[in-house]
């Protein structure tokens, strides 16, 4: 097993554990932050789903932006508990090995595994064919999309490879662009709209173009299907976890990143959202867009700035997917380094050098590359649409957990804690979940997911059969600790 740290303030984090700090430890609180920010990524989220809200609800959609912000921010204040306590790469593997068993451990690992792998291809080949196609004036085009998706998961890897330092840094700053992004479209339409003085507030309580819908009310209709931009959008706070061995004093900065990254997302993306739907003239074209969050830049400040938008979105995607490919780099670094991982022995391996999971890094590319290659276009895009099922069941399977071993916890002095609130605030996260799980499985389209779903479970189960068939040691004990963080 891994050798035991030496401790030190730069060995907090796995200082007490049976690891031994192979990763570099240089994220500041910020770069802590703008990891799990950037994963959100308001602008792209918003960006990538604003057109099924305006034509599944209209307008009035947007609300149910709040209410996915304040469920995803109760998720965000039970696994920052975890992250106080286990600051380790892996997350939620790290939390279920130590707290339930290795085997409940390893399946969280899995599910996470698949989420991520599926998120970077997902968010890469977006960012070609609604940004960067876009941005250049090329017409929609599958495989061109494919061809700049590839180069995109390319250049993502080498930077992920050559420093994670490099890496907070066009974060950081994609981050910072994005911050800046939201906050002067929103001013600048709100400008806009009152110098012409022909804004449209009633677009705030409009259905739109699905006001004749017949099961706009139903269970899977079409305002239900309005609150998935949200639930699509608001996830991956988590990810600043999986960096927890590479930041500064984890114990508090981890957890105030992801709690603080949901809230400002959940408050940044609704203003945003306001201002857009105001700001519409023309409901039933914008609603026809591909892009009705550039058509409206366009209509309203021009040409110029509709390319801006799309320039600062497409740095945006740029950073959110460099985020997921190295969180996803991680975890696989983290259950190959206890034996609970394919090629194990390899993947483990860290360059002493640029001191980042090269192997591991290299695997996630070769995924990208197969699926971009393999998966036809229908296919690829029913991978892409069952995978947001995935972050609801972690964090939900997560909740549980918590539930089951809080009293087990131990409580560090200064570490973040919510007290006397935890058990309430629990209780009301897993309800949010069975509601979001119920959301993401209602659609029409939604039987197709969750058999993909399953197939990703069978998958994993095949593995995990052949590791208790190989004996199973791996999965019996996790690495002998000074201190598991529970009492």
């Amino acid at each position: 097993m891994a050798e035991a740290s030496t401790g030190g303030p730069q060995g907090a984090g796995t200082e007490g554990t049976a690891y031994r700090q192979e990763l570099r430890r240089s994220l500041g609180s910020f770069q802590v932050f703008a990891i799990s920010f950037a994963f959100i990524s308001v602008a792209v989220g918003i960006f990538a789903t604003f057109d099924e809200v305006l034509q599944t609800a209209g307008p009035v959609g947007i609300w149910l932006w709040t209410v996915a912000a304040v469920g995803q921010t109760l998720v965000a204040l039970v696994v920052a508990q975890f992250a106080a306590r286990i600051p380790l790469s892996g997350s939620s593997y790290q939390w279920a090995s130590r707290l339930g068993s290795p085997r409940a451990g390893w399946w969280f690992g899995w599910l996470t595994f698949c989420y991520l792998a599926i998120a970077v291809v997902a968010l890469d080949n977006a960012l070609a064919s609604l940004a960067l196609m876009p941005l250049a004036g090329l017409a929609a085009d599958e495989d061109t999309a494919r061809l700049i998706t590839l180069a995109v998961l390319l250049v993502q890897a080498v930077v992920a490879i050559a420093s994670t330092r490099l890496v907070s840094w066009i974060n950081s700053a994609a981050v910072g662009l994005e911050l800046t992004l939201v906050v002067v479209v929103a001013v600048a339409l709100v400008v806009a709209v009152l110098v012409t003085g022909d804004g449209s507030p009633g677009n705030l309580v409009s259905r739109g173009v699905a006001a004749g819908s017949p099961d706009y009310f139903a269970v899977g209709g079409g305002l239900m299907l309005s609150m998935i931009m949200g639930l699509a959008t608001l996830v991956g706070f988590d990810s600043a976890a999986n960096l927890a061995e590479e930041a500064k004093d984890p114990f508090r900065s981890v957890p105030r990143a992801i709690v603080g990254s949901v809230v400002a997302a959940g408050i940044l993306g609704m203003l945003f959202l306001i201002t857009l739907t105001a700001a519409i003239e023309d409901l039933p074209r914008i609603s026809a867009e591909g892009s009705p969050v550039a058509a409206i830049m366009r209509d309203r400040l021009g040409p110029v700035a509709e390319k801006t938008l799309l320039a600062a979105v497409s740095i945006a995607f740029f950073g959110a997917g460099t985020v997921v490919l190295v969180a996803c780099s991680r975890l696989i670094f983290a259950m190959s380094r206890d034996a609970r991982f394919p090629a194990h022995r390899w993947m483990r391996r860290v360059n002493p050098r640029t001191r980042t999971p090269i192997p591991a890094t290299l695997l996630i590319l070769a995924l990208g590359v197969v699926l971009m290659v393999a998966l036809p276009g229908a296919a690829l895009l029913q991978l892409i649409t069952s995978s947001t099922i995935l972050p609801a069941l972690i964090y939900g399977a997560t909740i549980v957990l918590y539930l089951a071993v809080r009293r087990r916890l131990d409580r560090r002095a200064g570490a973040f804690d919510l007290g006397r609130l935890e058990l309430p605030v629990a209780v009301s996260a897993l309800v949010w979940t069975l509601i979001a799980l119920f959301v993401l499985v209602t659609p029409e389209d939604a039987p197709t997911s969750v058999v993909i779903v399953a197939g990703l479970l069978l998958l994993g189960g095949l593995f995990f059969l052949g590791m208790l068939a190989a004996g199973g040691r791996a999965l019996e004990a996790v690495p002998e600790d000074e201190d598991t963080a529970v009492r």
